[in-house]
């Protein structure tokens, strides 16, 4: 059970200038550093008029560990004032602390305008002379210990009595303000590369919408100055534009000679339909050459456009060393003349057609001979080359801009480390 460190000081290995000679910090009680405790409720769901007015009311299901849910002002539901008095949730002021206790313990954030919760949450309203922000980064840090107070036997739960009593090492108010202002700060930061991530992700939506025909069209609406009098693209099918159609298997798990071998074996629960998902190199499990001889799967050359046929339906990725599949996935070999990549973007565009045309009572599937004949506009392949490296362009800044985020997200996680003192175990 982790707990805070009773024989040391509670000193943190990081702190400002201005109060390394401060002393220790002081360990107080969330009840001491608390007006109130705020329990939640849900008023009666059948009643109407205890619903859809103006109160927010949150749930754990909104709440979370990161930048992102820092500070909640919308909730997806609503009470209204004769729904807070006929139930047993409360009224928390503006700058409560409210934590998750169940389902998850542990999310935290900051109401910025009144609001109630349900019963998975609790509010706390600190006095004067506790920092909010302060609170919620301490809660934040003492994640596991609040884990490991969770009692229950269908799921965990924090109970009141067991949130009054959780220990928090505080130092003076100056120093809460100090602390809170550089990890929010950071929360900032992160929040802002995260709305730029966001934007380049729309951006590339739209843009694919405009490079590719609408479906029925045979014609972008977007095309590149050098392609504006080409004439319309060719409608041409998967088997037109592919070598083969590889199938994918799986060896049998019971004979160790066919796994943990030197080629990677992909599933579609490793792929999407994202940038970080474009290029596979590496995958979970891998098969050995005699587990490739012995099942139904097929190997892959390099730049094939894997697509998932079932479970979902329509992740896509393009292997940058051979690989074989699992069922759940068929691998396209690209003719001479066809854009692997440009093919890979194609099949994105079409994630909606793709799936529609799915079938099967336990799950969609979509079939071999239903991706053979299913139909790609196709342009030109200098065409295709050009759209190709316009959007590979765009998926290395949002995967740059994604790697930018977590080494933000990285910081933070070891300066809270430092900046907190160290809870044992």
């Amino acid at each position: 059970m982790k707990m805070l460190e009773k024989k040391k000081p509670a000193v943190p290995r990081l702190r400002f200038p201005e109060f390394r000679d401060a002393g220790p910090w002081e360990v107080r009680t969330i009840e001491d550093l608390s007006e109130r405790i705020a329990q939640g409720g849900t008023p009666k769901t059948s009643v109407s008029a205890y619903w859809n007015g103006e109160i927010p009311w949150i749930t754990p299901a909104e709440m979370g560990n990161d930048a992102e849910h820092h500070h909640t002002e919308k909730t997806a539901r609503s009470i209204s004032a004769e729904g807070l008095r006929n139930s047993s949730t409360e009224l928390l002021p503006v700058n409560s602390v409210i934590i998750s206790s169940r389902a998850p313990i542990g999310y935290v954030t900051i109401n910025t305008v009144e609001m109630a919760t349900n019963q998975g949450c609790k509010g706390i309203v600190p006095k004067n002379g506790v920092s909010h922000e302060f609170l919620y980064f301490s809660l934040l840090r003492a994640n596991a210990r609040l884990n490991v107070l969770g009692a229950g036997a269908g799921f965990k739960e924090i109970s009141a009595a067991t949130l009054r009593s959780f220990e928090v090492p505080t130092p003076t108010f100056t120093e809460q303000q100090k602390l809170a202002d550089c990890l929010g700060s950071l929360d900032d930061l992160t929040r802002a590369e995260e709305a730029r991530l966001g934007a380049l992700k729309d951006h590339k939506r739209g843009l694919m919408q405009r490079l590719f025909p609408r479906e029925g069209e045979t014609t972008p609406r977007l095309r590149f100055p050098e392609f504006r009098n080409a004439g319309p693209w060719e409608v041409r099918t998967i088997e037109d534009l592919s070598e083969r159609i590889a199938q994918g298997g799986t060896p049998k798990t019971s004979v160790s000679a066919y796994w943990n071998g030197e080629i990677p074996w992909i599933t579609p629960a490793e792929m999407g339909n994202d940038a970080e998902h474009y290029h596979t190199e590496k995958t979970a499990r891998s098969i050995s050459a005699e587990g490739l001889r012995n099942s139904s799967t097929e190997l892959l050359p390099v730049n094939s456009v894997i697509i998932s046929s079932r479970a979902p339906i329509g992740y896509v990725t393009i292997n940058t060393v051979e690989m074989a599949t699992n069922q759940g996935c068929k691998g396209i070999v690209p003719k001479n003349g066809v854009s692997h990549e440009f093919l890979y973007f194609s099949l994105l565009r079409a994630n909606a057609r793709l799936n529609d045309l799915g079938a099967g009572a336990g799950f969609k599937e979509i079939s071999a001979a239903t991706l053979r004949s299913f139909e790609v506009p196709t342009p030109t392949f200098t065409e295709q080359q050009k759209i190709a490296d316009c959007l590979t362009s765009l998926d290395d800044l949002i995967r740059a801009q994604a790697e930018k985020i977590e080494a933000l997200k990285q910081h933070k996680k070891g300066l809270m480390q430092q900046l907190f003192p160290q809870e044992v175990g």
